[in-house]
């Protein structure tokens, strides 16, 4: 059975993406000479190549700007051990993770009192209703908007503390060292991750076109008691430019 022109054509320009005749930002041929290029072909069939290849997250069109090699940020390594501290160092496991300084690292907080939903109520193995900060943050890299999240702590451990003042944020340490100061030692951090498009917010808020998907997890800090006392939940990354690494030691 022969392949539909389409994804003929879509196959010979992601050939070229890759290969670099198109680089990043560079503008891909209109309409009318793609046309030309794949022999006559109608519009309407370079134009579901391209929404393949706009789907796929490799190219974006603009009002006014026309169809570009979509742009690819760095990509960045999760670490396993990124929430290991790091005694007098001003950084946190977010700047660990983006590999910069603390003056290139720009956050926006607010925050809010909650009451535990059944989903946080699970997540915190408390009572719903249970009083919550909900601390909703987006992380800069300088300028460039790459991570968002919310994150929650029992309003019993923090009310009336510096933690519970989005003034003090960004905080040298990040959470293990909001909670140390407060007398809880955590001993433990789990992660469970999933992937999806994003939703609007998070389009918008990452700055991310179509097609590009995100990395969405939930965090829990869990203290030498067994109790959990903090849970951030989403947070979210871009899908396309986030490598998380696992290391498991065996034993034989």
């Amino acid at each position: 059975m022969a392949q539909p022109e389409y994804l003929r054509i879509a196959a010979d320009l992601r050939s070229r993406i890759s290969s670099g005749e198109y680089g990043p930002g560079d503008q891909i041929p209109t309409l009318p000479e793609l046309c030309t290029m794949y022999g006559g072909v109608s519009q309407t069939t370079i134009r579901n190549a391209l929404a393949l290849l706009r789907n796929e997250g490799l190219i974006e069109t603009r009002a006014r700007a026309g169809t570009r090699v979509r742009p690819r940020p760095p990509v960045h390594r999760m670490a396993a051990d990124r929430y290991r501290s790091t005694p007098g160092a001003k950084s946190t496991p977010y700047t660990r993770d983006q590999g910069i300084g603390w003056s290139e690292y720009r956050l926006d907080k607010r925050f809010e009192r909650v009451q535990a939903d059944a989903e946080l109520a699970a997540l915190f193995e408390c009572e719903v209703g249970e009083r919550l900060l909900a601390r909703h943050f987006v992380f800069y890299d300088s300028d460039t908007p790459t991570q968002m999240s919310t994150s929650y702590v029992r309003w019993s451990d923090v009310a009336g503390t510096p933690v519970a003042d989005p003034i003090n944020e960004p905080w040298p340490g990040g959470t293990r060292a909001q909670l140390g100061s407060l007398g809880i030692r955590v001993t433990q951090v789990t992660e469970s991750f999933t992937a999806a498009m994003p939703n609007e917010l998070e389009a918008a808020t990452l700055r991310i076109g179509s097609g590009v998907p995100v990395l969405r997890y939930t965090r829990r800090h869990i203290a030498d008691t067994g109790r959990v006392v903090e849970v951030a939940h989403p947070i979210v990354r871009r899908g396309d430019t986030t490598i998380v690494d696992f290391r498991i030691d065996l034993e034989d």
